[in-house]
């Protein structure tokens, strides 16, 4: 594939010439009568390369590179400036417009093709360096969303849940707003793989997970705590507020008909709920968890299938 090359120069005879040579060695060349038409056609014919006259009547070089490289859309594209000035003042001012490269007129026909060769081969491995960065990103953020996820619920891990509630917690404690914490246990669930097996079990999760998920808000942060076993932390939440939540998600799970394979099934959870206010003042966030775990056990104790918050007595009180 010919590579195009928009070439910028005023004068026809001298725009005639350098196309002539240009096509001679087999690029692809448009031209344009002046600095105004020039910026116009650079962005519509998205050239790879641009050849720039500095002395031109209605916009210098240096005011059209500048331009160029100030556009999103050209700012990528090498620029060679051409000038019948070879002082160094000029080659430096080119530079610094963004040119990528400077011919002094008269030019050689081979040194031009060498600079023109050198300022493709420079994109070409510019926009390599630029997907294999972009490759690079993409692998790093799909790294990192395995490392926080859960891969079978697509939910927070464990891990993730914990550097969440550190932060929030710190939060929580310095400006004194409500928050609130929800362990939720799918009832007898080793019955489901032991009646349907484990990919039925797995189709259980991932289908409660969703369930949970379409019941919080984006603050809210949901995790797979481990088993068949999530976890819910709610900020600017009191515990009333949380109640109402884990009554809404108890409803939306007990109406749901679970489909495994040939078998529909209803699945019920238990729901222990702590809060900030139930803490002491020395107490941390790993007390929340376990405060909320403790009126988890009481839920399971009274039988399941039912919501229990925090009371202030932890089973090894019990125990």
């Amino acid at each position: 594939m010919k590579a195009r090359i928009l070439l910028i120069e005023d004068s026809r005879s001298q725009a005639q010439e350098i196309k002539d040579v240009l096509e001679k060695m087999g690029y692809e060349v448009v031209w344009a009568e002046g600095g105004i038409p020039g910026l116009k056609m650079a962005r519509r014919e998205k050239p790879d390369i641009i050849l720039l006259d500095v002395i031109m009547p209605d916009m210098d070089g240096y005011t059209v590179c500048r331009w160029l490289k100030l556009n999103e859309a050209t700012r990528d594209i090498p620029i060679i400036m051409l000038t019948v000035k070879g002082e160094l003042d000029s080659r430096i001012e080119g530079l610094e417009k963004g040119a990528n490269d400077y011919l002094a007129k008269p030019f050689n026909e081979r040194e031009l093709e060498a600079r023109i060769y050198a300022a493709l081969r420079t994109k070409a491995l510019q926009n390599e360096l630029k997907e294999k960065n972009r490759e690079l990103q993409e692998l790093l953020q799909k790294v990192e969303f395995m490392a926080i996820t859960d891969p079978l619920t697509g939910l927070y891990n464990r891990r993730r849940f914990y550097d969440a509630l550190k932060k929030e917690f710190a939060s929580t404690r310095r400006y004194n707003y409500p928050l609130s914490c929800m362990l939720i246990d799918i009832d007898h669930f080793k019955r489901i793989n032991d009646r349907y097996g484990h990919i039925a079990g797995d189709e259980v999760l991932k289908e409660v997970a969703h369930i949970l998920s379409s019941s919080t808000r984006e603050t809210d942060i949901l995790a797979r705590f481990g088993g068949e076993e999530f976890i819910l932390l709610l900020p600017h939440t009191t515990g009333e507020n949380a109640l109402k939540v884990a009554e809404r998600m108890m409803k939306r799970i007990r109406g749901h008909t679970f489909k495994l394979g040939n078998f529909r099934i209803s699945v019920t959870v238990s729901i222990g709920i702590a809060s900030l206010s139930d803490l002491g003042e020395k107490d941390g966030e790993e007390d929340l968890i376990r405060y909320a775990d403790a009126a988890l056990y009481t839920a399971k104790e009274k039988g399941r299938n039912r919501i229990e918050v925090f009371s202030g007595i932890s089973p090894g009180d019990i125990l």
